[in-house]
């Protein structure tokens, strides 16, 4: 393989591409265009396993963030009037403990190399060319496959020059809203669930909550439908991954840590005949005050 980083990652694309497509081909049809859909999505599975170390890294550096919070507040307040002072400490403070305050976004930065690869794989379907491990006669077969009569490499801007334009605008259209609105729930759901409110950081992921999406509607009509198909793909994987997270080891002090919380609570609660055994014992009530009579007074001393 070539030692340049970019025909690099375009040759291993194409290779895993390819390997699935003899699998999915072999049932469907070589030049089947839901046999390279399914191939696409054989390549994301194989990519978001081989990050999974990432994430979990993604998540041992939030649960940092939570548990530095008392420092970070101490350092804010104690060079309130030094804004450069403040960053040089809050950088100390990240070193030391190897902690990424941006690590809610490395899996989709880590992921941009590979979708640029198989952005050019698919262009170069779309312009006859193989690029990467295709051969010209599996750049044929993509050529001819379609899905729901659209060609894999069509994109929403090149539609006239399609067989169908209004079936390609149509379905590209449908998956660039869908990539859109998919990306949006993946980072709210991060968000307002597994973040905690005083988290220095939240105000940055609230940003890239309508940044992220936003840009992917802008661009994504120029992302062919195998790429759309990729990405929308890869967001679902995401969904689903993020929720077995939230709900099962959500970080501390947040509405989702709350939610377990009260899960367990309730699970316990059905062990032992309906009481929780680490529930706090209510609070006895106060006994009443005996209620004292006013003594009696005499004419001089109610004038007094």
């Amino acid at each position: 393989m070539s030692l340049n980083p970019i025909i690099w990652l375009e040759n291993v694309v194409s290779w895993i591409l390819i390997q699935f497509h003899k699998l999915t081909g072999a049932i469907f049809g070589e030049s089947s265009g839901i046999a390279w859909a399914l191939a696409i999505v054989g390549l994301v599975v194989v990519i978001r396993i081989a990050l999974i170390p990432l994430f979990v890294k993604q998540i041992k550096s939030q649960r940092n963030m939570q548990i530095i919070q008392p420092k970070i507040k101490e350092i804010q307040q104690k060079y309130a009037g030094d804004r450069e002072r403040q960053s040089q400490e809050m950088m100390a403070l990240y070193r030391e403990t190897g902690t990424n305050p941006l690590s809610s976004c490395l899996p989709i930065l880590a992921q941009a190399p590979i979708f640029f690869a198989l952005f050019q794989v698919l262009q170069g379907i779309a312009l006859g060319v193989a690029r990467g491990l295709m051969t010209p006669e599996l750049v044929e077969q993509a050529r001819e496959a379609t899905l729901l009569g659209v060609p894999i490499y069509a994109t929403f801007m090149d539609a006239t020059q399609t067989p169908n334009p209004l079936a390609t605008r149509i379905l590209t259209g449908v998956l660039i809203v869908l990539m859109t609105a998919t990306t949006f729930t993946t980072q709210r759901q991060l968000i307002v669930k597994n973040t905690a409110r005083d988290n220095p950081i939240a105000q940055q992921q609230k940003i890239l909550l309508y940044v992220f999406p936003f840009f992917f509607l802008i661009t994504g009509i120029y992302f062919p439908v195998g790429v759309l198909i990729y990405w929308l793909t890869t967001n679902l994987w995401s969904m689903g991954q993020q929720f077995y997270v939230i709900r099962n080891n959500p970080q501390p002090g947040t509405p989702a840590a709350a939610a377990y919380e009260e899960r367990q609570a309730r699970k316990r609660a059905r062990k032992n005949g309906g009481v929780d055994p680490l529930a706090p014992p209510p609070e006895e009530p106060k006994a009443a005050q005996p209620r004292q009579q006013p003594k009696k007074q005499s004419r001089s001393q109610r004038k007094k």
